[in-house]
């Protein structure tokens, strides 16, 4: 496959993305630029939403979830690196799910219903018969098939760790057991390590490219995965060195690119730690609710201590005066940046183009 219906040069947007994953000057930031079209590429029916559709995370109606995929890509230029894709996502934290949580849809999105209460008979195992795993198996096969010559496919949002098992046990109960069963915590986390790729795998054979490349947010030249910690707000960072740190050394041990989300002013303290993991390759920084914006200038020391330590940098909604303003600061640093910037037009997105380029 050399080209998409969606992006007919996604080749030459593949080889730049090797190029930077792999240490190369693409002469530019990477960019995940997309632009609105002013009519759909293709014309595919729009179904009516169903009764009580709370969120596009939901599994009550096939047939919805199938053609919000057929029309996910269709009023979207993708420009730069950007590639038109999609994915079979259940939840932010569909691993959590796939080992015993409840879902419970709400408003935009999907919260976890705890399944461990008593510690002593807490399991930690792979259910091939589980129905959300089946959902996702069954949506993503749907999805190949719907996406053949014209969109790419990317991993349902998995999460792992101390956010998988606060979603297993609940957040207060976690952290309670941090300070009084530490012993079941470790334990715990020895356990999910490895059933993460139970998952992965088979997910990454399904998804891989042709070029043996794969999406989990950005397009990579193998096995990528994005990594995180939210509950990291809420512990020390002697804690989050005890308890994470070795999670995450676990995990990108067996992935070939790793970026990591890094949420809110609670998560900083942990900036040190996560520099620490050498194959760590990428930070994405979210300021949270609340704070300044992605790209505001109180957030640019992080950045620099993060490029200086040899990381690479993901920020999304940048806008055009963002671009001008991170030029300025970073000069040639800013091309071990990934930027996301969603445009209103074509003619913006060049400009875009033109901002990082001089």
């Amino acid at each position: 496959m050399t080209s998409l219906l969606y992006r007919e040069d996604a080749d030459d947007a593949r080889d730049r993305l090797t190029t930077w994953w792999n240490g190369g000057d693409i002469g530019r930031p990477a960019l995940l630029l997309t632009a609105r079209r002013e009519r759909p590429l293709e014309e595919i029916p729009i179904l009516p939403k169903p009764r009580g559709w709370v969120t596009d995370y939901s599994i009550s109606d096939y047939a919805y979830r199938l053609n919000l995929t057929a029309r996910a890509c269709v009023n979207t230029h993708y420009l730069a690196e950007a590639l038109p894709a999609v994915a079979p996502h259940l939840a932010p934290g569909c691993l959590a799910l796939y080992l015993g949580c409840r879902g419970v849809e709400t408003d935009g999105t999907v919260w976890m219903e705890p399944c461990i209460t008593d510690l002593e008979s807490a399991r930690f195992e792979v259910d091939p018969d589980n129905p959300y795993w089946q959902f996702t198996l069954r949506l993503l096969k749907d999805q190949l098939r719907l996406g053949q010559t014209k969109f790419l496919l990317e991993f349902p949002d998995l999460i792992e760790g101390l956010d998988t098992l606060a979603s297993m046990r609940g957040t207060q109960p976690l952290l309670i057991d941090l300070m009084d069963r530490p012993e079941w915590v470790h334990r715990s986390l020895e356990l999910l390590n490895p059933l993460y790729f139970c998952y992965y795998d088979p997910l990454y054979e399904l998804i891989k490219d042709e070029r043996g490349g794969s999406i989990f947010w950005c397009w990579a030249p193998g096995r990528i995965a994005k990594l995180q910690c939210d509950y990291s707000a809420m512990i020390s960072p002697l804690m989050f060195r005890e308890f994470m740190q070795p999670v995450l050394l676990y995990l990108t041990e067996r992935l070939d690119y790793c970026m990591y989300h890094w949420d809110g002013p609670g998560a900083i303290p942990h900036h040190d730690a996560l520099l620490e993991i050498e194959r760590l390759n990428m930070l994405q920084w979210t300021p949270g609710d609340g704070h300044e914006p992605v790209a505001h200038r109180r957030w640019w020391p992080l950045f620099h201590k993060t490029v200086e330590a040899g990381k690479k940098v993901y920020i999304g909604g940048v806008t055009l005066d963002d671009l001008t303003g991170l030029r300025d600061e970073f000069g040639p640093k800013l091309h071990q940046f990934l930027l996301g910037v969603s445009c209103r037009s074509l003619a913006e997105a060049d400009r875009a183009l033109q901002i990082v380029s001089d």
